[in-house]
Protein backbone atom coordinates (compact mmCIF):
# COMPACT_ATOMS: atom_id res chain seq x y z
CA UNK A 1 0.00 0.00 0.00
CA UNK A 2 1.13 3.37 -1.16
CA UNK A 3 2.53 6.68 1.33
CA UNK A 4 -0.92 8.34 -0.50
CA UNK A 5 -3.13 5.20 -0.21
CA UNK A 6 -2.44 5.01 3.58
CA UNK A 7 -2.74 8.93 3.86
CA UNK A 8 -6.17 8.70 2.24
CA UNK A 9 -7.56 5.77 4.87
CA UNK A 10 -6.47 7.63 7.86
CA UNK A 11 -8.81 10.86 6.55
CA UNK A 12 -11.88 11.20 8.42
CA UNK A 13 -15.32 10.11 6.20
CA UNK A 14 -16.69 13.89 6.43
CA UNK A 15 -20.41 14.32 5.55
CA UNK A 16 -21.33 16.68 2.93
CA UNK A 17 -23.39 18.57 5.72
CA UNK A 18 -20.18 18.82 7.60
CA UNK A 19 -18.60 20.01 4.61
CA UNK A 20 -20.87 22.49 4.39
CA UNK A 21 -21.07 23.74 7.47
CA UNK A 22 -17.15 23.74 7.73
CA UNK A 23 -17.08 25.77 4.18
CA UNK A 24 -19.58 28.42 6.11
CA UNK A 25 -17.44 28.75 9.12
CA UNK A 26 -14.08 29.65 7.05
CA UNK A 27 -16.37 31.70 4.55
CA UNK A 28 -17.26 33.96 8.14
CA UNK A 29 -13.53 33.13 9.27
CA UNK A 30 -11.93 34.99 5.96
CA UNK A 31 -14.88 37.67 5.80
CA UNK A 32 -14.94 39.18 9.75
CA UNK A 33 -10.85 38.30 9.53
CA UNK A 34 -10.04 41.11 6.59
CA UNK A 35 -11.65 43.29 4.22
CA UNK A 36 -12.86 40.56 1.28
CA UNK A 37 -10.43 40.39 -1.76
CA UNK A 38 -11.76 40.42 -5.48
CA UNK A 39 -11.75 36.69 -5.79
CA UNK A 40 -14.08 36.36 -3.20
CA UNK A 41 -16.25 39.23 -4.08
CA UNK A 42 -16.29 37.72 -7.42
CA UNK A 43 -16.77 34.39 -6.05
CA UNK A 44 -19.79 35.22 -4.06
CA UNK A 45 -21.57 36.93 -7.28
CA UNK A 46 -21.13 34.13 -9.41
CA UNK A 47 -22.01 31.80 -6.02
CA UNK A 48 -24.95 29.48 -7.21
CA UNK A 49 -27.90 30.45 -5.01
CA UNK A 50 -31.91 29.07 -4.92
CA UNK A 51 -33.74 32.24 -5.75
CA UNK A 52 -37.36 30.27 -4.07
CA UNK A 53 -35.51 29.13 -1.24
CA UNK A 54 -37.78 30.46 1.80
CA UNK A 55 -35.76 29.33 4.37
CA UNK A 56 -33.26 31.75 7.00
CA UNK A 57 -30.33 30.62 5.11
CA UNK A 58 -31.27 30.57 1.70
CA UNK A 59 -32.65 34.33 2.43
CA UNK A 60 -29.25 34.79 3.52
CA UNK A 61 -27.32 33.67 1.02
CA UNK A 62 -29.14 35.73 -1.58
CA UNK A 63 -28.60 38.54 0.33
CA UNK A 64 -25.36 38.67 0.65
CA UNK A 65 -25.00 37.82 -3.17
CA UNK A 66 -26.90 40.48 -3.70
CA UNK A 67 -24.49 42.79 -1.12
CA UNK A 68 -21.27 41.41 -3.21
CA UNK A 69 -22.65 42.36 -6.39
CA UNK A 70 -23.37 46.29 -5.73
CA UNK A 71 -20.12 46.81 -3.07
CA UNK A 72 -17.45 49.08 -4.55
CA UNK A 73 -13.71 47.60 -3.17
CA UNK A 74 -13.10 51.09 -2.81
CA UNK A 75 -15.99 51.25 -0.03
CA UNK A 76 -15.59 48.02 1.29
CA UNK A 77 -11.58 48.69 2.83
CA UNK A 78 -13.18 51.89 4.18
CA UNK A 79 -16.43 50.18 5.78
CA UNK A 80 -14.31 47.25 7.18
CA UNK A 81 -11.93 50.16 8.88
CA UNK A 82 -15.02 51.78 10.23
CA UNK A 83 -16.70 48.84 11.65
CA UNK A 84 -13.29 46.99 12.81
CA UNK A 85 -11.10 49.54 13.54
CA UNK A 86 -11.83 53.03 13.46
CA UNK A 87 -9.76 55.46 16.00
CA UNK A 88 -8.74 53.48 18.85
CA UNK A 89 -12.03 51.17 17.98
CA UNK A 90 -14.68 50.51 15.56
CA UNK A 91 -18.00 50.13 15.93
CA UNK A 92 -17.72 47.10 16.67
CA UNK A 93 -15.31 44.83 19.09
CA UNK A 94 -15.74 41.38 17.65
CA UNK A 95 -14.24 39.15 20.55
CA UNK A 96 -15.73 36.74 23.11
CA UNK A 97 -14.39 38.36 26.26
CA UNK A 98 -15.80 41.84 25.54
CA UNK A 99 -19.41 40.96 25.08
CA UNK A 100 -19.40 38.51 27.85
CA UNK A 101 -17.41 40.69 30.54
CA UNK A 102 -17.59 44.00 28.66
CA UNK A 103 -13.99 44.30 28.95
CA UNK A 104 -10.72 42.15 26.77
CA UNK A 105 -8.90 39.78 27.82
CA UNK A 106 -10.67 38.70 30.75
CA UNK A 107 -11.48 35.18 32.39
CA UNK A 108 -13.33 34.20 28.74
CA UNK A 109 -10.18 34.33 27.19
CA UNK A 110 -8.21 32.65 29.75
CA UNK A 111 -10.88 28.95 29.79
CA UNK A 112 -10.42 29.61 25.94
CA UNK A 113 -6.72 29.55 25.85
CA UNK A 114 -6.72 26.34 27.99
CA UNK A 115 -9.29 24.85 26.01
CA UNK A 116 -7.01 25.27 22.77
CA UNK A 117 -4.24 24.26 24.44
CA UNK A 118 -5.75 20.68 25.61
CA UNK A 119 -7.17 20.65 21.49
CA UNK A 120 -3.27 20.64 20.53
CA UNK A 121 -3.84 24.18 18.91
CA UNK A 122 -0.64 26.42 20.15
CA UNK A 123 -0.23 30.22 19.42
CA UNK A 124 2.11 31.59 17.14
CA UNK A 125 4.45 34.53 18.71
CA UNK A 126 4.22 36.74 15.86
CA UNK A 127 0.09 36.67 16.34
CA UNK A 128 -0.86 39.62 18.75
CA UNK A 129 -4.86 39.54 18.37
CA UNK A 130 -6.10 37.42 21.40
CA UNK A 131 -7.78 33.69 20.36
CA UNK A 132 -11.39 35.18 21.23
CA UNK A 133 -11.97 36.92 18.28
CA UNK A 134 -14.91 34.95 16.37
CA UNK A 135 -12.65 34.65 12.69
CA UNK A 136 -10.42 32.89 14.91
CA UNK A 137 -13.67 30.67 16.76
CA UNK A 138 -14.82 29.93 13.69
CA UNK A 139 -11.62 28.73 12.24
CA UNK A 140 -11.19 26.24 15.21
CA UNK A 141 -14.91 24.63 14.57
CA UNK A 142 -13.94 25.11 10.72
CA UNK A 143 -10.87 22.69 12.30
CA UNK A 144 -12.38 20.56 14.41
CA UNK A 145 -15.27 19.64 11.37
CA UNK A 146 -12.70 19.09 8.76
CA UNK A 147 -10.24 16.78 11.63
CA UNK A 148 -12.94 13.99 12.55
CA UNK A 149 -13.80 15.87 15.41
CA UNK A 150 -17.11 13.82 17.40
CA UNK A 151 -20.10 16.08 17.34
CA UNK A 152 -19.19 16.16 21.32
CA UNK A 153 -16.04 17.62 20.78
CA UNK A 154 -17.70 20.10 18.23
CA UNK A 155 -20.60 20.83 20.77
CA UNK A 156 -18.57 21.45 23.59
CA UNK A 157 -16.38 24.15 22.34
CA UNK A 158 -18.97 26.03 20.09
CA UNK A 159 -21.44 26.17 23.27
CA UNK A 160 -17.95 27.21 25.87
CA UNK A 161 -16.70 29.96 23.14
CA UNK A 162 -19.44 30.67 20.92
CA UNK A 163 -23.23 29.99 21.54
CA UNK A 164 -23.58 33.21 24.58
CA UNK A 165 -22.14 35.94 22.70
CA UNK A 166 -22.22 35.30 18.98
CA UNK A 167 -25.85 35.76 18.06
CA UNK A 168 -25.74 39.63 20.09
CA UNK A 169 -22.36 39.92 18.03
CA UNK A 170 -24.22 39.30 14.51
CA UNK A 171 -27.04 41.25 15.54
CA UNK A 172 -24.95 43.83 16.42
CA UNK A 173 -23.35 44.15 12.80
CA UNK A 174 -26.74 43.46 11.01
CA UNK A 175 -27.46 47.17 12.76
CA UNK A 176 -23.83 49.16 12.89
CA UNK A 177 -24.20 52.69 11.33
CA UNK A 178 -21.31 51.91 8.66
CA UNK A 179 -23.06 48.11 7.64
CA UNK A 180 -23.72 48.37 4.08
CA UNK A 181 -21.95 44.91 2.51
CA UNK A 182 -21.27 43.63 5.93
CA UNK A 183 -25.10 43.96 6.83
CA UNK A 184 -24.86 40.72 4.48
CA UNK A 185 -22.78 38.73 6.41
CA UNK A 186 -24.15 39.53 9.01
CA UNK A 187 -27.42 38.48 8.37
CA UNK A 188 -25.61 34.99 6.70
CA UNK A 189 -23.46 34.69 10.34
CA UNK A 190 -27.17 35.04 12.46
CA UNK A 191 -29.05 32.38 9.99
CA UNK A 192 -25.91 30.30 10.42
CA UNK A 193 -25.39 29.97 14.19
CA UNK A 194 -28.67 30.42 14.82
CA UNK A 195 -29.15 26.73 12.80
CA UNK A 196 -26.01 25.94 14.84
CA UNK A 197 -27.30 26.45 18.05
CA UNK A 198 -30.36 24.51 17.54
CA UNK A 199 -28.20 21.50 16.03
CA UNK A 200 -25.78 21.62 19.61
CA UNK A 201 -28.71 22.09 21.36
CA UNK A 202 -30.51 18.30 19.62
CA UNK A 203 -27.67 16.32 19.96
CA UNK A 204 -27.51 16.91 23.73
CA UNK A 205 -31.53 16.30 23.65
CA UNK A 206 -30.55 13.02 22.07
CA UNK A 207 -27.66 12.06 23.97
CA UNK A 208 -29.83 12.54 26.89
CA UNK A 209 -32.59 10.00 25.41
CA UNK A 210 -29.97 7.65 25.10
CA UNK A 211 -28.92 7.84 28.75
Amino acid sequence: MTTEQNQALAQPAISEHDLLRADIYSLLAALLRGVPTEEMIQWLNELETDEHDGSDMGKAWSGLQLAARHVQLEQLEDEYQQLFIGLGRGELVPYGSWYLTGSLMETPLAILRQDLKLLGFEREENVKEPEDHAAALFEVMAFLIMSGAGSTTQKSFYERHLAEWVGRFFRDLQQADSAVFYSGVATLGRAFTDFETDSMAAIKEQAVELK
